[in-house]
């Protein structure tokens, strides 16, 4: 269950970062208004409350694991919501980013592999 929880949680978190910073940019890029930003705004704050239901105690490691989520997710936005056609490279570095997020937050720590 550890293990579900921490990757819905990495989902929830992008979609809660990777919207309200898309929010925020249609507000000042694309004009569309004031509320988008605020909406914006909240998501971000959410965001924040959602990386702090993970599992792992240590904030650096959540937040350095969830860079890799945010690359692949950001690319993954970008397709679905903009358009955007990714090349071959920005695949690849997703998949390097999102194997760093793996190793970052499911490795071994130092008090798991200790011997009593």
């Amino acid at each position: 269950m550890t293990i579900a929880r921490i990757i819905i949680l990495f989902a929830l978190a992008a979609v809660a970062e990777i919207g309200g910073a898309w929010l925020i940019w249609q507000a000042v890029r694309e004009n569309k208004g004031w509320l988008f930003a605020l909406i914006g705004v909240v998501a971000l704050g959410a965001y924040g409350f959602i990386a702090a239901l993970q599992p792992d105690a240590n904030f650096g490691r959540v937040l350095a694991a969830y860079g890799g989520i945010f690359i692949a997710g950001s690319l993954a936005w970008g397709i679905v919501v903009d358009g955007f056609r990714p090349t071959t490279w920005d695949y690849v570095g997703s998949a390097v980013a999102l194997l760093g997020a793996a190793i970052i937050i499911f490795a071994p720590t130092a008090s798991a592999t200790t011997v009593d």
